[in-house]
């Protein structure tokens, strides 16, 4: 994942806009460096160049708006930036296009499959259907590879214009092992063919990639393009050597990938349904500008210009590349912001490189620069992991988050308090379901028929004088959770230990993951845990909810252990 060049300083009002995005940069390639570690401000005034009183007002600002996180003078990237990625997949529609074609075109060949889009001298990928073997082959989705280092490269090459072309050799006489690509490992020497693979993908109609990327792994690419002929995309094909070498793979998928080509690209030009993914946050209502309420109740150190920007940008997503993008007058009324504004800030974002104007307005695939990529390694557990510690904080209890395994639940994130009298359980611990107040919930979120199979087969045991071991009471109180919409278990799993937990639902509303607060049952009435607990719960589940809807809009999302995951949204599936 490269970033591109910086263009030059845009001057005037919207200034705050190039130095935000500079700074998302910035943070990005330090996340992809350095493992998706936070950084301080020092790392980010190094890496711009911009005052440290300029970056402490951006931090400021991103803060506010939730685009990055911070924990003290740690700064890291947070799950709500992906909506600026999101808006450019939903207005691009090859997710919801070709993602069905990737899927079946994977289960065919039995190979993992993807869909790469051109952004300058290098290559983003916008779909992924994987297939799960100990040897992994995928990229995540929005990372950026250098053109010469993959087959579809070679095919968006044939449409490069001179500009284009001398961008690409630059940056390989300044980078001619590629080291500013963290998705790849560097190559032992220079690529010295590129142009002539790029001709004869251009003459054959398809390219491949014998351990270009990196050894042992090979790709059959072909392109898919637009009613003028112009190159939209790239379905890509991956193997290993173990499985094919570069001519097998290509004598085994080429000759069914240019079948498909017609209904890949009819598919792709279509409009796009409304249906798929809408960008989120704050829309514009009724002429009110969100940033300048913003900067009235923060005061000075929110620049409302760089919010203005990030707006202007998230509202891009409802644009349909297959038919244009959206007008100025469409902008300045899904953001609030006076025709003018709006204006200032999209012909920035033109300029830098993150939209296009022409028949409308459209985000490009650099948005998938801001962040994407290393936020896109995301398991449920990194998700839930800052709102568990700032629940904790608040309530000043142990919490947890845990999913369903069988008739367990089975813990995948939890932060201990710092009483001297604690919960003492770890990440990875497994207990009965029907004895605690997380797998009432996630049994309760069942549909009837996982539940009453459940039911059927549950034998509780007596785990203390407490525990209810009736089916028939367990069924009454999974209905009462259902309906309650939490549960709370006091001392059935252990003498003394009282939990209350409440559902982690997706963007279907689909219970996929319960939190909840342990304490000791001593510290007061089960009524008057619920009262000082419950709001905080639901506050907490409600922040990690919006998380996950944003993160696994377009992926399925794994939970953080490596064998459960979640499959993806309805027509989202990559």
């Amino acid at each position: 994942m490269s970033l591109s060049p910086a263009p030059p300083p845009v001057n005037g009002p919207v200034g705050p806009l190039e130095r935000g995005l500079a700074v998302l940069r910035e943070l990005t390639r330090l996340a992809a460096y350095e493992g998706g570690a936070t950084v301080r401000p020092g790392d980010l005034v190094r890496g711009t160049g911009l005052a440290r009183s300029v970056v402490d007002r951006v931090v400021a600002t991103l803060g506010e708006l939730g685009y990055v996180a911070l924990d003290g003078r740690d700064i890291g990237l947070a799950a709500r930036l992906m909506e600026l990625g999101n808006g450019y997949l939903a207005a691009s529609g090859l997710p919801e296009a070709l993602g069905p074609f990737a899927e079946r075109l994977a289960d065919r060949f039995d190979e993992s499959v993807s869909v790469a889009v051109p952004d300058g001298d290098g290559v983003h990928f916008v779909v992924q259907a994987t297939r799960r073997r100990t040897m992994s082959l995928a990229f995540r989705i929005g990372e950026r590879l250098p053109a010469e280092r993959c087959a579809p490269g070679a095919l968006f090459a044939a449409d490069w214009d001179g500009r284009t072309w001398a961008a690409w050799r630059a940056r390989r006489a300044d980078d001619p092992l590629n080291t500013a690509f963290p998705a790849v490992p560097p190559r032992r020497t220079p690529d010295a063919e590129f142009e002539a693979r790029a001709e004869a993908a251009a003459r054959d109609g398809w390219s491949l990639d014998d351990q270009l990327i990196e050894p042992g792994l090979v790709a059959v690419s072909v392109p898919v393009r637009d009613a003028a002929g112009r190159i939209v995309c790239a379905v890509n094909v991956v193997s290993h050597t173990s499985r094919h070498d570069a001519l097998s793979l290509r004598a085994a998928v080429l000759g069914p990938l240019r079948a498909e080509l017609p209904a890949m690209e009819a598919a792709s030009t279509a409009p796009r349904d409304s249906g798929g993914a809408q960008p989120s946050g704050p829309p514009g209502a009724m002429g009110e500008d969100p940033a300048r309420r913003a900067k009235r109740e923060r005061g000075a150190g929110f620049l409302q210009s760089l919010a203005r920007g990030l707006a202007v940008l998230r509202a891009l997503g409802a644009a349909d590349a297959a038919t244009g993008g959206l007008s100025l007058t469409a902008v300045a009324e899904a953001t609030g912001l006076p025709r003018a504004t709006a204006r200032r800030s999209l012909l920035t974002l033109v300029e830098l490189g993150y939209a296009a104007a022409d028949r409308g307005f459209r985000p490009l695939p650099k948005v998938l620069e801001l962040g994407y990529a290393p936020l896109a390694a995301l398991t449920l557990t990194d998700l839930a992991a800052p709102h568990l510690r700032e629940l904790v904080r608040t309530v000043q209890e142990s919490a947890s988050l845990a999913v369903l395994d069988g008739a367990d639940i089975r813990y995948i994130a939890r932060v201990p308090t710092g009483r001297v009298m604690s919960v003492n359980i770890t990440v990875g611990t497994r207990f009965p379901a029907y004895a605690t107040s997380m797998g009432r919930v996630l049994l309760a979120g069942l549909d009837e028929r996982a539940r009453a199979a459940y039911l059927a087969s549950a034998d509780p045991r007596r785990l203390t004088r407490h525990t209810v071991t009736s089916v028939a009471e367990l069924a009454r109180l999974l209905k009462r959770t259902a309906a309650d919409g939490h549960a709370l278990v006091d001392e059935e799993l252990e003498e003394g230990l009282r939990s209350l937990a409440v559902p982690v639902r997706d963007a279907d509303g689909r219970v996929t993951a319960a939190l909840n607060v342990a304490t000791h049952a001593g510290r007061g009435t089960v009524e008057s845990a619920r009262r000082a607990l419950l709001p905080a719960l639901l506050a907490a589940a409600s922040r990690i909810e919006a998380d996950l809807a944003v993160a696994a809009a377009y992926r399925p999302l794994a939970t953080g252990s490596p064998d459960a995951t979640r499959p993806p949204r309805r027509g989202q599936r990559v």
